[in-house]
């Protein structure tokens, strides 16, 4: 998978309320289908307080047009063609329906280790994410579910360690217990990611939003 297919849009509603997070083909697709606009800041801006004022919001032709007149530097953040160059939005607005913001975080390989920020939770190492796995903290033959409660973060090697045995019978201490993250702090979680930073404005109040998932997770 390329690395542009990798990376990730913020949704927001008509409210200027986050409600989803979405993989760039399906953000562009819905830019094509006028489900969706493409959002960025306007330069200078950015200091306002109100999204709404301090944001362009463009439709699929506008976009085309921005894109051609201010391409991004970063090659990543571009989709290229023989006839088309198209800059890959960080945040998009709803057009055509109201949601209310998301309450839920799906339950993922990839949103653990954002949980844990690519850290295993058990030698206290953080990896590239083609190094870590996923440990059943209570193994599966001892009656432990795969859920959010049970589910963390570990190196390769960890895992091998600690095998189909309890932590403690490994010898081995779990960093911070697994919990369920909560929707408005995980997005602050992913938003300390360079790739996220633009997703800041529109979450919140996200310094309490990380102090209260500080139990939870640690930075990469």
């Amino acid at each position: 998978m390329s690395l542009r297919l990798q990376q990730r849009v913020l949704v927001l509603n008509r409210a200027w309320q986050p409600v989803n997070i979405v993989g760039v083909r399906r953000a562009v697709s819905m830019l094509f289908q006028g489900i969706a606009n493409a959002v960025f800041e306007m330069p200078g801006q950015g200091d306002s307080g109100d999204p709404s004022g301090s944001y362009a919001v463009l439709d699929i032709e506008g976009w085309f047009a921005f894109s051609k007149e201010h391409p991004d530097f970063d090659s990543s953040r571009m989709l290229r063609s023989v006839r088309l160059a198209l800059r890959l939005p960080h945040v998009v607005l709803l057009t055509q329906f109201e949601r209310l913001p998301r309450r839920d975080v799906r339950f993922c390989r990839r949103n653990v280790y954002l949980r844990d920020g690519f850290r295993c939770q058990y030698c206290g190492g953080v990896f590239d994410e083609r190094e870590l796995t996923l440990d059943h903290v209570i193994p599966r033959d001892r009656g432990g579910r795969t859920a959010w409660e049970n589910i963390v973060t570990a190196c390769a090697r960890c895992n091998a360690r600690k095998s189909d045995r309890l932590p403690a019978q490994a010898g081995m201490v779990l960093r911070q217990p697994p919990a369920r993250p909560k929707w408005h702090a995980f997005l602050s979680v992913l938003a300390t990611r360079e790739e996220a930073r633009p997703w800041l404005p529109f979450i919140g109040n996200s310094r309490s939003s990380w102090l209260n998932l500080a139990h939870l997770t640690a930075q990469p």
